[in-house]
């Protein structure tokens, strides 16, 4: 019942009823892997419907739709634009995963031709959108390898892409009217023997499609709706832009695996994706840095020393901050368990005791001559004891990060 013994591990155990636990044993929502190597994107296997209860393990999938009728030097063009949106935040690297190939031509060449173009061009997970069946075959024979998801546009040829789907051992897509259709459907394919398979909630307002998402999700995880217990994708078709880019942002909280999207702007997707940071973030293990002294810019002994907590979205603010000033100064990152200023301070994680302390275990006085601290100004309140405390003179920096620049350039160690 705890699941703390391999099941392979009791030899008295009959093949129906080893059938039977294993079943029992199986994730509320099944694991589909898409994509090899470093660019493997894993999405379904969630546990919970509201991460405080746990938290979410495998972000939100985003990817782009690129249409096989344009011009080769177009989509060379439309896949770097795609290969640009990775950025940086709080020391995380944050992009996107997934291209998907639409088959507009209606031509199989010309689709397999776009294909090798998206295969030459990038590593980024590939979503297959034939037209029929007729192209998906010659396009599985040149990247199957590639572990590509493959969706299925037509109901009526379901049964046809189980079983290329199948033979070449990749994940399979689909769309369905109801709960009821995707139930039927998965049943369907799991008995021809397609198991890694993927729901594309697919309805006529916003609210409906979330309204499915989050009934799959209820049921999988509350009621064990095997039938139901799958990753889910919701494409995004919409051509305004700004509307758009809030339906994602919606599918990516309730409960989408996998949001497509046609717009590649920057301005769009970098929202998205710190929005996926912040919800796909263990809510019980906030982001931190580790607690050390860390020299920003090319600092010397008489370089101004300023004190903070590692919490990574504190630090990496005053660190920004810090070098846009252009004056080198040491940085030292009290370790609060993550907290911000302000809570470690009422969590007492933030005191004269323990900032004391920090500078002893780091050796402040060896790396500057001078004996100046400077804290954030929301912590005013402990300047005369930490300076009791630690022998050192203290000064009182601004309340926020932004007047940090000035504040710096104005400082006379």
């Amino acid at each position: 019942a705890k699941k703390a013994v391999a099941l392979d591990k009791c030899s008295f155990v009959s093949g129906e009823v080893r059938a039977i636990l294993e079943a029992a044993s199986q994730p509320a929502i099944r694991k589909v892997e898409i994509g090899t190597g470093e660019q493997k994107c894993l999405v379904g296997n969630e546990t919970v419907l509201f991460r405080h209860e746990e938290k979410f393990y495998h972000p939100t999938a985003i990817g782009f739709i690129i249409e096989d009728d344009m011009a080769p030097v177009e989509l060379v063009n439309a896949l770097d634009e795609v290969q640009r949106l990775s950025f940086e935040r709080v020391g995380q690297k944050i992009g996107v995963e997934l291209i998907a190939l639409r088959e507009k031509s209606r031509d199989k060449q010309q689709f397999v031709k776009m294909l090798n173009v998206v295969i030459n061009k990038t590593q980024l997970g590939i979503v297959l959108m034939p037209d029929s069946i007729e192209s998906l075959r010659p396009a599985l024979e040149i990247c199957a390898g590639r572990r590509p998801l493959v969706y299925c546009n037509e109901p009526r040829e379901m049964d046809a892409f189980i079983s290329i789907c199948k033979e070449y051992k990749v994940p399979l897509a689909f769309k369905a009217k109801s709960l009821d259709d995707f139930s039927n459907a998965s049943k369907r394919a799991i008995q021809q023997g397609q198991a890694d398979l993927v729901f594309h909630v697919s309805s006529e307002t916003a609210s409906e499609c979330l309204w499915q998402l989050t009934q799959i999700r209820r049921l999988s995880i509350k009621k064990n709706e095997r039938s139901l217990g799958f990753p889910t994708m919701a494409i995004i078709e919409d051509e305004d832009e700004p509307k758009g880019a809030a339906q994602a942002a919606g599918h990516i909280v309730k409960y989408a695996s996998i949001v497509l999207l046609k717009t590649r702007k920057p301005e769009y997707v970098l929202p998205l994706l710190t929005l996926r940071q912040n919800i796909f973030t263990d809510p019980q293990k906030p982001l931190q840095v580790e607690s050390k002294v860390y020299p920003v810019g090319l600092v010397n002994d008489r370089s101004p020393v300023l004190v903070t907590t590692n919490f990574s979205l504190t630090y990496y603010t005053v660190l920004g901050e810090i070098e846009s000033s252009r004056v080198p100064a040491h940085l030292i990152c009290l370790d609060t368990e993550g907290m911000s200023v302000l809570t470690a301070w009422a969590a007492e994680k933030f005191t004269p005791e323990r900032i004391s302390d920090t500078l002893i275990k780091f050796k402040l006085s060896d790396i500057v001559k001078h004996k100046d601290l400077i804290i954030p100004g929301y912590v005013a309140m402990m300047s005369g004891d930490l300076e009791e405390k630690s022998g050192w003179n203290i000064l009182v920096g601004p309340r926020e990060a932004a007047g940090l620049p000035s504040f710096l350039k104005n400082l006379s160690v």
